[in-house]
């Protein structure tokens, strides 16, 4: 295999020659020997994934090293993400197609009589993450490596992932996902980095030698942050930033004591506790005991970064704290980060020294906040005795930093008590509660939403006193995903034909550059081109859908997907409804000339939403009843994919005719599942919410199904007294599909099964309005099948959808971070 070298004596990095196909099978030859100790007799799958891994991974450390060492020298600004979780999925294919090895590999293997698809999915996803948060998070990092920004994302190294999902009769089972098992090749430990947390314990007060009162923390116990990098490889390959993720570990493994006088659960139980820490995603917060130990991974994983951060300023910078903010941006992807701003002011006042106000006014340059939800359920809030419990010293300092704030409200809305009270980080009550997302917009200096309809609606509602008194703070930054990972890497047939059409390589960096696809929307062979590929997409689907769920499906039927975390706000249970609408009129007329539908669902409902949970059992259990019929002549399949995650993702959307965004308006901040889906050529059915009011305005009311209440008439008739059996009683249809949920047809002897789902939506308010929106959004699907029919215009629609999504690439939302926040500059590699 070429060598590389990371930089010669004038400091320019020499990028090697790819291998080829035959350095590049002799180095998965030589790691299957060397590194996993296994003949290629005997090697199984898995064992031929991790020796192309390692082999990939031994091209891109090279380039790793180049670029650390280039930010090093030039001292460069570095933007640090905090985010809890990163939705990364597999990384061997994402890297080997963006260090541009990807045909190289595919040689190899093939020389090798092995079969690359089959050696990829010996991978598992990594646990890292849950929904669209994370995905995004990922999705930046990409993009900030692609677009060489000097970048670090930091979270925890979960050693167990949210959970993997299976069906028990239709019921969601849970159990866990131990992702990291048996390891993972692209973890990097760097031990020489451990730092100390402390937890607990109480706060005293000793006298400087100026006579001023300095508080000191004495924690009751403490642990280890241990961090594992993970490389991030630009498209391209001349930036490679990293991840670091921190994994917690006991500062003493075993009492060895209390082991040899045959305590041995006493003498282990330290070292259990620390590591509980980043033992699972999402630990469940239903209980006193889960909330404490989420607050703990807050805690945990902020002060490591936060340390470790410092650390590298002081090596390059010394105690030259004036010039912080100008080396370090901290962006706080939603408030999980959040007490990352009362930890940076006591490592600023308590350990280094400085003043309070010289501390704040260092932390609010550095900070910039995300806010990712509308939802008041899902904006953070900590009881304050968990502070006392956990963090007294970080309480003070919230106390203190509330008290100077409210004097600046003061200052402005005078003893008004009522707009006091509304603004304070403190809520007031019994147990009064820190209120982490107010923490998070007073100690930033940027506020952003991640859609154009979520930032106004942060400043009309949720935030708007906020915005009031600092309007200069907020802006709008609206999301976007990577095409690397999402088309090049997803889709690999419409990436070549995009490839072969535009006689471009350089779209997957350049999105702009699908908007020359717009000449060919209406050229009937391209047309042809780009519709078979869509077949061969949902005839690979079809073969997964049926392994998994043992439903077949029709390639030539409308795939609707809705893929998505399960919440009553993206109303899964109003695309059920319409499901058993459209199963009715097919019972009462099996010929009815409608375009056969394949209904496609992927989605996890967390462990303690009983609602949520109530929703896929239901649609589950129609689903068995309706694919069993032989009554509708195959024209309606439904199927719930189990354990829905980044890899199915990747197999969904490049098969998707119509993706389903139908939220309530005003309810989702963004939605970066349409961006993916439509970029892949599936048309959006929804409402207006989040991000589908820009999809709607690049890709033109003609290409898309928008449907429903928008935002001002969702407020309206909330004034109004919004009564949801109004509707039930005036829609014959919605009264029967409602009422033969809870029959005994779909589960008999069962009549109670689903209603908890018909509660919701008619004794217990109806809060996300399905009622409302069901003949709106029966009337659009309608239209949709309708459409379907006429082939040139479905085409015409799809290829439409892919050439104006340029707008959505996570490239175009990083350079608007990047100037208009971080204000970070580019470092490219150095020319050979």
């Amino acid at each position: 295999m070429a060598k590389k070298t990371s930089s010669n004596p004038a400091g320019e990095c020499k990028f090697f020659v790819k291998s080829s196909v035959k350095e590049f099978k002799n180095a998965i030859l030589w790691h299957l020997e060397r590194s996993l100790a296994r003949s290629s007799v005997r090697a199984t799958p898995r064992d031929w994934w991790l020796a192309t891994a390692l082999a990939v991974r031994d091209e891109i450390i090279g380039r790793f090293i180049s670029t650390m060492s280039r930010q090093y020298d030039s001292n460069a600004k570095r933007v640090y993400y905090l985010s809890l979780e990163y939705l990364m999925g597999r990384l061997t294919e994402d890297t080997l197609t963006n260090s541009g090895l990807l045909d190289v590999a595919r040689g190899a293997l093939k020389e090798l009589d092995l079969d690359f698809d089959a050696i990829m999915k010996s991978e598992v996803d990594m646990g890292l993450g849950n929904g669209g948060l994370g995905r995004l998070a990922a999705c930046f990092q990409d993009s900030l490596a692609t677009l060489d920004y000097p970048a670090v994302g930091y979270g925890i190294l979960y050693e167990f992932g949210l959970f993997t999902q299976s069906f028990d009769g239709g019921r969601q089972i849970e159990s866990p996902d131990n992702w990291l098992k048996f390891g993972s090749p692209w973890d990097i430990v760097r031990p020489e980095y451990t730092v100390k947390v402390g937890i607990g314990g109480r706060v005293e007060g000793t006298m400087s030698s100026t006579g001023d009162w300095s508080p000191h923390w004495i924690p009751a116990g403490e642990l280890l942050g241990v961090p594992w990098d993970v490389p991030v490889v630009g498209y391209g390959a001349g930036t490679v930033n990293f991840l670091r993720l921190w994994e917690s570990r006991a500062t003493n493994e075993l009492d060895l004591n209390a082991f040899n006088n045959g305590g041995y659960t006493q003498a282990v139980h330290q070292k259990a506790m620390s590591e509980t820490i980043s033992k699972v995603l999402y630990p469940n917060d239903k209980t006193e005991n889960g909330k404490i130990l989420r607050l703990m991974q807050q805690y945990f994983f902020v002060t490591c970064s936060l340390q470790d951060i410092i650390r590298r300023f002081k090596k390059l910078n010394g105690n030259n704290w004036d010039v912080f903010a100008e080396k370090v941006a901290i962006q706080l992807n939603d408030t999980h980060p959040a007490i990352a701003i009362p930890e940076l002011m006591r490592l600023f006042v308590d350990v280094e020294g400085l003043g309070w106000d010289r501390s704040w006014e260092i932390c609010t340059h550095v900070f910039a906040y995300t806010n990712h939800t509308l939802l008041p359920e899902a904006l953070e809030k900590w009881a304050v005795p968990f502070f006392e419990k956990l963090l007294p010293r970080h309480l003070q300092i919230i106390y203190e930093i509330n008290a100077r704030w409210l004097r600046h409200v003061e200052s402005i809305y005078g003893a008004d008590s009522d707009k006091i009270a509304h603004l304070s980080i403190i809520e007031e009550g019994s147990p009064k509660m820190v209120r982490m997302a107010y923490l998070s917009v007073v100690g930033s200096h940027s506020v952003n939403g991640v859609a154009a309809l979520h930032s106004q609606l942060l400043k009309e509602s949720v935030l708007r006193d906020f915005y009031q008194i600092t309007p200069e703070k907020f802006n709008n930054k609206t999301n976007g995903i990577t095409p690397r990972r999402w088309l090049k890497t997803a889709n690999e047939g419409l990436a070549d034909l995009i490839t072969q059409t535009l006689k471009s390589d350089t779209w997957p960096k350049n999105l702009d550059e699908l908007k020359d696809l717009e000449k060919f929307a209406d050229d009937f062979d391209f047309q042809k081109k780009y519709m078979k590929i869509k077949r061969d997409n949902k005839v690979r689907l079809a073969k997964i859908v049926k392994d998994l769920c043992g439903v077949e499906l029709d390639p030539d039927a409308i795939f609707d997907v809705q893929i998505k975390r399960l919440h009553e706000y993206k109303r899964q249970h109003l695309n059920l409804l319409y499901i058993l609408t459209l199963y009715r009129r097919l019972l009462h007329n099996p010929d009815a000339d409608i375009s056969p539908r394949a209904f496609i669902f992927g989605a996890k409902a967390a462990p303690g939403y009983d609602l949520a949970k109530n929703i896929i059992w239901a649609i589950n259990t129609v689903a068995n009843v309706i694919n069993n019929d032989p009554r509708i002549k195959g024209k309606l399949k439904v199927a719930f994919i189990p354990n829905y995650n980044v890899s199915l993702a990747m197999d969904i959307i490049p098969a998707a005719d119509v993706s389903e965004q139908i939220s309530t308006a005003g309810k989702e901040a963004s939605g970066t599942g349409t961006m993916t889906l439509a970029l892949n050529g599936a048309i959006t059915i929804g409402t207006l919410d989040g991000a589908n009011v820009e999809i709607l305005e690049e890709v033109g009311q003609d290409n898309i199904f928008i449907f429903g209440l928008n935002v001002d008439d969702v407020q309206k008739l909330k004034a109004e007294g919004y009564n949801p059996r109004n509707w039930y009683d005036a829609n014959p249809n919605l009264k029967a599909v409602l009422d033969w949920l809870v029959s005994d047809y779909f589960m008999p002897g069962n009549t109670s099964a689903f209603e908890p789902l018909r509660k919701s939506l008619l004794d217990w308010g109806d809060q996300f309005m399905v009622c409302a929106d069901y003949q709106s959004y029966c009337d659009a699907q309608d239209e949709l099948g309708e459409a379907y029919k006429d082939k040139a215009r479905w085409a015409k629609m799809a290829i439409l959808n892919t050439a104006r999504m340029s707008k959505f690439s996570s490239d175009r939302t990083i350079e608007e971070y990047a100037q208009d926040i971080w204000h970070l500059e580019k470092l490219p590699p150095r020319a050979k």
